[in-house]
């Protein structure tokens, strides 16, 4: 068994990101990977405009207060302004709206007084206050998003001001799910004596879609050396990731590992030292990373929880550094462990507490996975975490 810690390491180094692109409408691109800078053609703000609700004025015109000044025009938002402020004068102007030539200061509503076309300045403003100066947050030729960021709402909208409607993004991974074993059946299947439903195939096909991948679902391989031989081929084939669950164990039935072996993947990894999730095996192939993750459902999203989001960051070409979400919090819950691999508990993040999943926390127990937003992780070497202690929790 490797440490948890060194599995990660290993995992990041073995893992290519993709360098294929493809061109999308900007607003098909939410949480896509960017794949090359986003430069603006134009300054930020467009013009001078206010931010605020008020009057436009010159500062030389409001250096002591009350002072009265006409009113010379009304500039909406989206409409130029007709005239040029000269001493003595004022423009009613709104958020947003263009400054008038002439004006450098805007005096918010709030510190007026109006009556007809005269306006009456209360207090002293700051020269050039609430002014959004044309070019202050972008200048042309300025990038305003690097390759490797995840278009998210904040990058869309940035994508929309600087009118790059069309965006260069990397290619989704493919990811090859299928599960091992003759005792598994499908939801539909007759739950006859002996059988399991397979839960592995939706789990991982949900996880795998929340992450940005394609998802290439190959079903359920028989324990059979030939099916699985085939299976293995055409997952290596078809993806850029490959997540079988089950058959890496070291029972009569467990075969990946010397099938992986026979058709060329070099294994870097057999098994780990984290509970659940220990017999997790990982092997290289030239175009294809292959993991092959416990058939135990909680083991089997643990790995992905733990692992495979970070692959899955890397090899989606998004920008280092890949990392997970880890909080310290305190528990509710008295917490134990065998002490002699990395542990994971999983249950409730509420505010800044964890709170224990209650029920069994076997790796087949799938149902107090229920709501499951965190994992409260024991290191190797402790075995008991005491109720109102400090943990270090692994939001999922």
């Amino acid at each position: 068994m490797i440490p948890v810690p060194e599995a990660e390491t290993q995992l990041l180094n073995l893992t290519q990101p993709l360098t294929e692109t493809e061109l999308l409408p900007f607003d098909q691109a939410h949480n896509r990977i960017l794949a090359k800078s986003v430069i603006s053609t134009a300054p930020f703000p467009y013009w001078d405009n206010s931010a605020m609700d008020g009057y436009a004025v010159r500062a030389a015109d409001v250096q002591t207060a009350p002072v009265t000044l006409e009113v010379i025009e009304e500039i909406p938002a989206g409409i130029p302004p007709q005239k040029t402020v000269q001493t003595g004068q004022a423009a009613r102007i709104f958020t947003g709206a263009m400054l008038p030539t002439g004006a450098d200061t805007i005096v918010m509503q709030e510190d007026t007084q109006r009556e007809g076309d005269r306006v009456t300045i209360q207090t002293v403003p700051q020269p050039q206050a609430f002014v959004r100066h044309q070019g202050s947050f972008v200048q042309p030729g300025d990038i305003v998003l690097r390759p490797g960021c995840k278009l998210g709402p904040a990058e869309l909208a940035i994508l929309a001001t600087v009118q790059c409607t069309t965006v260069e993004v990397y290619r989704r991974p493919r990811v090859a799910i299928f599960s091992t074993g003759d005792e598994l059946i499908t939801p539909a299947g007759e739950l006859a004596p002996g059988k399991i439903v397979d839960s592995n195939q939706y789990a991982l096909a949900a996880f795998l879609q929340q992450q940005g991948a394609t998802v290439v679902p190959l079903g359920i391989v028989p324990d059979d050396p030939k099916s699985l031989r085939e299976a293995i081929a055409t997952a290596t084939q078809q993806s850029d990731l490959v997540l079988s669950t089950g058959g890496v164990s070291v029972g009569d039935y467990d075969y990946i590992d010397q099938l992986l072996a026979e058709l060329g993947g070099e294994i870097k990894i057999q098994s780990v030292a984290i509970k659940p999730g220990k017999p997790l095996t990982v092997a290289t192939f030239p175009n294809c990373l292959y993991l092959g993750i416990p058939g135990n459902p909680v083991s089997a999203l643990v790995c992905c929880w733990r692992f495979v989001r970070l692959v899955l960051q890397k090899m989606s070409g998004q920008a280092a550094p890949w990392i997970l979400p880890w909080q310290m919090v305190r528990s509710r819950d008295r917490l134990t462990a065998g002490g002699r691999r990395e542990t994971y508990l999983w249950g409730q993040l509420q505010g800044e507490e964890f709170v224990l999943s209650g029920g069994s926390h076997s790796s087949g127990n799938l149902m107090n996975l229920a709501q499951t937003n965190a994992l409260a992780v024991l290191p190797v070497g402790i075995t008991e975490i005491e109720a109102g202690a400090m943990v270090r929790i692994l939001r999922v």
